[in-house]
């Protein structure tokens, strides 16, 4: 149906996300449209009122389209912005009775809040109405008759009506956003980027992998069944607008409805979702039904180490294999992506051969790990990340049956640095396999930056693989210590034969005050394991230290050796670990008859008693108390035989009453320990200051033994300085004392 092109055309602006402005340039000229300038999230173009409303309805890119009213320089004052806007003539834009709402951008130096910006505005809209002897309008924000668009930069102002109502980007068939991470005009970007367009002409067929809600799959159906992505709205801005002409819009749905219509039956692309979370598909499955292309969608469930071309494609096929993957924008969700989008690649070219793949990822450097190269990538924001679509072509040459069940993904060829990585993991398996046997330890350290370049410590927690990465220093290319990193990522899970979503990654830095000890995740995931006799809780992800301090592991053996019938004491006890050793004591000689244990924080006492509970000691003989350490021994009473103290080597805690220096603090909280120390006891006392000196003073005062290298297992014995361990006890009548 041919539509008549309206005699006058009027300047335009079309808002749209940021990286865009160029293809929303080419749409527009397409719409019948004339580009001109373009601006930062922004596109310029002059068109009758059929092809505003054309770019209403049918552009896929566009936020809004604003109808351009006046544009004035100089505006700085809330005087000049009232009075700019008083000069528009609104009896032609707003009805008697209508409505308004203001959208203000921008800023000057005397108009610094949006809200007062907004509100300037319509004052301007009621002096020019109070002057043509009009009634004041009602302003309504959530469901204006008339939406109005002004913005402001550097005294530029620019004030229009908003003909689009609700952003362009919501097509009205997403419902449950939290399946869908894209927005509606983003995925069809990545989508014209992708070159889709033409291969949708051809009838190629598309495949995501990924496709959660169906984001991309239902704009790419829209676009190869020449459906107007907005043709289900029901309300635009126009319609509220008093220059709307409702013959010219009706003829212009009529047009687009019957083009859908057509271009459905018409449509011979074959487009396939995959994804592992029921309530995903369900949602993508909802979502294509509003969108009115159900039939046009194929949706399974499966993983992606489980892709495999459609049964219903022929071998000859060639189409488009675009996804969203996660980006791993937390560090601990790192080791199961460099899988996955290792797996993603090598099911590719497995059993897409010759087709084109398309990633869009925050996370360049884990699109890399598809072992496929990007001929082509595009810069562009998704939300506040920044993030790019890669285009690869995947080689021909590789396919396997389209129906064979997918073997198990081939591991990727590794890297030189990787091998050598990989290989010194086995070497300190095999280094350690005697002790572990004999010991029947099960949570021990494997490598610590044995290779400075992979500069990681690994924890073995039983089936679980605990990573921490140390912060490289500036001197290091960022890039490339990321590349090691998720080199060593791929590596662990295979060495070690893990699940990849068993091994959990932090970040180890320098730490001040408490962040150490502050929440880093929220996922409650704790589980148990032994050590010794003990029991006892660990949580890899929600905290830097994961509630067992691995290096310590022979000095709460020897607190067991030491406790049997003994009054204990911990002192800045953590998650009283030590106290669950000393408490179960030795098989023979059973444990401490009771127990006092204190630290400032609730979140680690409750783990102690979490602890404690688990191991059924009674709360009434081994008790936990919250209090600064310091304050507890300058004010409590009673006497201890066996006292452990284990301060950290900083501390600035809010519930302290001054910081804590361990080099610095020692003496005084040694000799308060002392104090508290029963005649023929023993204090055993511990830090991890790599470069601690003991106070001399106290070797005068007491009887001191260095213990420190007998207080190392062979799984720390590279790091003869991660600790530092002193037994102190009272001197016996005329006995000297020792360093």
């Amino acid at each position: 149906m041919s539509i008549t092109r309206q005699p006058d055309t009027h300047a335009f602006l079309a808002t749209c996300p940021k990286g865009l402005e160029l293809l929303l340039a080419d749409e527009l000229a397409g719409l019948g449209a004339e580009p001109g300038k373009t601006t930062v999230a922004g596109v310029h173009f002059r068109a009758d009122l059929a092809g505003a409303y054309r770019a209403c309805l049918w552009s896929r890119l566009a936020n809004r389209v604003v109808l351009c009213l006046a544009r004035e320089e100089g505006i700085e004052t809330p005087e000049q912005l009232r009075a700019a806007t008083a000069a528009v003539d609104w009896r032609a834009h707003l009805a008697p009775g209508a409505t308004l709402a203001v959208d203000f951008h921008g800023r000057s130096e005397a108009i610094r809040h949006t809200r007062f910006g907004a509100q300037t505005v319509k004052d301007g809209v009621v002096d020019r109405l109070h002057t043509e002897g009009q009634v004041r309008p009602d302003v309504d924000t959530r469901r204006p008759d008339l939406r109005l668009y002004a913005h402001l930069h550097r005294g530029r102002l620019l004030l229009g009506v908003d003909l689009s109502g609700d952003s362009l980007h919501r097509r009205g068939y997403r419902r449950d956003v939290g399946h869908a991470p894209l927005k509606e005009n983003l995925a069809a970007a990545l989508l014209v980027r992708a070159g889709w367009p033409a291969l949708a002409r051809e009838g190629a067929p598309l495949v995501d992998p990924l496709c959660g809600a169906g984001t991309l799959l239902i704009e790419a159906a829209m676009i190869a069944a020449d459906m107007a992505p907005n043709l289900h709205r029901e309300r635009f801005g126009f319609h509220g607008w008093a220059g709307h002409d409702p013959a010219l819009w009706r003829e212009l749905r009529r047009e687009a409805e019957a083009r859908a219509s057509i271009g459905r039956k018409r449509c011979r692309c074959r487009l396939y979702g995959f994804d592992q979370s029921p309530p995903a598909l369900s949602a993508a499955k909802a979502n294509a039904m509003r969108a009115g292309i159900p039939a046009l969608i194929e949706l399974q469930g499966g993983s992606v180490s489980d892709l495999t071309r459609p049964a219903t494609l022929g071998e000859q096929d060639r189409g488009l294999l675009i996804t969203n993957p996660p980006y791993g924008e937390r560090l601990g969700e790192l080791p199961e992506l460099v899988g996955l989008y290792a797996a993603l690649g090598e099911r590719a070219r497995q059993a897409f051969p010759g087709w084109r793949l398309a990633i869009f990822t925050a996370n360049p450097d884990l699109g890399h790990r598809t072992g496929l190269r990007a001929h082509k990538h595009y810069s562009l924001k998704n939300g506040p990340l920044d993030a790019r679509l890669l285009l690869m072509d995947v080689p021909e040459g590789e396919a396997g049956d389209a129906g064979e069940t997918p073997q198990a993904p081939a591991s990727a060829p590794r890297s030189e640095g990787a091998q050598m990585f990989a290989n010194r993991l086995e070497k300190n398996r095999k280094r350690l396999k005697k002790w572990l046997k004999r010991s029947g330890e099960t949570c021990y350290r494997l490598y610590d930056a044995d290779m400075p370049e992979y500069a990681l410590a690994i924890d073995v927690y039983g089936d679980r693989v605990h990573v921490q990465e140390y912060a490289a220093p500036k001197s290091v290319d960022a890039g490339q210590a990321q590349k090691r990193l998720f080199d060593a990522l791929a590596v662990i899970p295979e060495v070690l034969e893990v699940d990849p979503s068993r091994v959990v990654v932090k970040r180890r830095e320098r730490q001040s005050g408490r962040a150490q000890y502050q929440k880093q995740a929220a996922s409650g995931e704790r589980f148990e394991v032994r050590e010794g006799r003990a029991r006892l809780w660990v949580n890899l992800r929600d905290y830097l230290d994961t509630g067992l301090f691995l290096d310590h592991r022979p000095v709460r053996r020897l607190l067991a050796e030491l406790a049997p019938g003994q009054r204990f004491l911990n002192l800045f006890c953590y998650t009283a670990t030590a106290t669950v050793q000393a408490a179960l004591g030795t098989e023979r000689d059973g444990g401490a008859s009771d127990s006092v244990s204190v630290d400032l924080s609730n979140t680690y006492l409750d783990w102690a008693r979490d602890n404690f509970a688990l191991n059924r000691l009674d709360p009434s003989r081994h008790r936990v108390v919250r209090d600064d350490c310091l304050h507890w021994l300058e004010t409590a009473g009673g006497q201890f035989d066996l006292i452990f103290l284990d301060p950290p080597t900083f501390s600035n805690s809010k519930k302290m009453a001054d910081t804590l220096d361990v080099q610095r603090d020692h003496g005084r909280l040694v000799r308060l320990a002392m104090a508290r120390l029963a005649p023929g006891g023993t204090l055993v006392f511990s830090n991890n200051q790599r470069r601690f000196t003991l106070d001399a003073d106290l070797a005068a005062s007491f009887a001191v033994e260095d213990i420190s290298a007998k207080t190392f297992d062979p799984d720390f014995s590279r790091r003869p300085d991660l600790h530092h361990c002193f037994l102190i006890r009272h001197p016996q009548t005329g006995e000297g004392q020792s360093a």
